[in-house]
């Protein structure tokens, strides 16, 4: 922002200069009516502001203008009728230099730029770290991070995985995230170029932001995405899951995190009724990591594992005599209602709380209704 501002003061001495030379050339560089309300310039400034920058070439004007002095404006103005015509062409011929040279930079060349530094082993971390960043904001936008596939940037931030540095391997694995998030034509992209398994080799490492920004990628890159989803299934993501919910010293964003992906998996099945239903929902282990989940203190935790049984309850395939004998579900069940009536008393954690309940009993019915499906079939 504070370049932008720079820029814009710039602006204001251009503009100065160019207001002697004809004023029908004031209004075209503007590209406002000087009689523009107060309330108007006003609510334009605090627009630019809340974005922390300018939306526009025109919108840098506007700002410049605003806060620009007319008395500097008038006296420049008057210094400059006083020069000469060759004067005036050379003086003229700098300040269109100038504009060249504050010109911004699109998105793509930003990008690039990045790509670049990135990948140039000759420079030092820091810049690494600051393409890193800039990419992660540049991203943000769908076709910007669609267009960072024809720079070649995507090749280069799954090489970063494997950086021998943590920090650049989570920037780079959160940047593949943020560019796959709901946006299936890079999900493509990043799943040929081999991403997942690199990433799910991360979640191995012992540095946990490493851990959770792979994690992040990784359900980034294969929701909604039933190709990405196969992949995981047969990179054995269902031991991936279970080793992390049955690791009670693991950061919680990461049982977090997990118990969100097995609930948004067992939904994308569950919309995709075509969809042979997998093996991975039988996992003993997992049904019975994402079951004890229910037991932890945090109410958030409680209500994701929740939420995942109760998507899987929902699959013809589940196997729900697993959740009764193996997983003791009635009784996990029966616990988490005493933990909830605990929570209650609390004013700040009512309201969660008695949500969380109801989820509970949608639970607990469909398991029950389930089971007695079972039972009859088997009478």
């Amino acid at each position: 922002m504070g370049r932008l501002i720079f820029v814009a003061i710039v602006m204001v001495m251009v503009i100065g200069e160019f207001a002697s030379i004809g004023s029908s050339e004031v209004p075209v560089l503007v590209g406002s009516s000087p009689n523009k309300e107060e309330g108007d310039k006003s609510a334009m400034v605090q627009e630019e502001d809340i974005d922390g920058g300018f939306s526009s070439f025109d919108g840098m004007l506007q700002w410049a203008i605003g806060h620009s002095d007319p008395g500097v404006l008038k006296e420049r103005s008057e210094v400059v009728q006083r020069m000469s015509p060759e004067e005036l062409k050379n003086r003229q011929t700098e300040l269109k230099e100038l504009m060249e040279k504050l010109k911004m930079p699109s998105d793509a060349q930003l990008m690039l730029i990045a790509v670049k530094d990135l990948d140039n082993l000759s420079l030092p971390l820091d810049h690494h770290r600051r393409a890193l960043e800039e990419l992660l904001v540049l991203v943000e936008h769908i076709d910007n991070a669609i267009d960072l596939h024809k720079l070649g940037g995507f090749s280069v931030l799954i090489g970063k995985l494997n950086h021998s540095e943590a920090e650049i391997r989570t920037a780079a694995a959160w940047v593949l995230g943020k560019a796959s998030q709901n946006n299936p034509i890079v999900q493509k992209q990043v799943l040929e170029l081999g991403a997942l398994t690199v990433l799910m080799k991360m979640m191995k490492s012992h540095i946990t932001e490493e851990a959770v920004k792979a994690l992040f990628a990784i359900s980034a890159l294969i929701r909604n995405n039933l190709n990405g989803q196969n992949l995981f299934y047969q990179e054995a993501g269902d031991t991936m899951l279970q080793e992390v919910l049955s690791n009670p010293n693991l950061d919680i964003r990461l049982h977090k995190k997990s118990l969100f992906l097995i609930a948004d998996l067992a939904e994308c099945l569950l919309e995709n009724e075509n969809t042979a239903e997998v093996s991975f929902f039988s996992n003993q282990l997992l049904m019975k990591a994402m079951v004890d989940s229910m037991s932890s203190s945090d109410l958030d935790l409680q209500e994701k594992a929740l939420h995942a049984i109760k998507n899987i309850l929902l699959l013809k395939s589940t196997e729900v005599q697993l959740f009764k004998d193996f997983c003791k579900l009635k009784e996990a069940l029966e616990r988490t209602r005493q933990h909830l009536q605990q929570f209650m008393v609390d004013d700040d954690l009512r309201e969660y709380a008695t949500d969380v309940e109801s989820l509970r009993k949608e639970v607990e019915l469909t398991f029950l209704q389930k089971l007695d499906k079972v039972t009859e079939a088997a009478i």
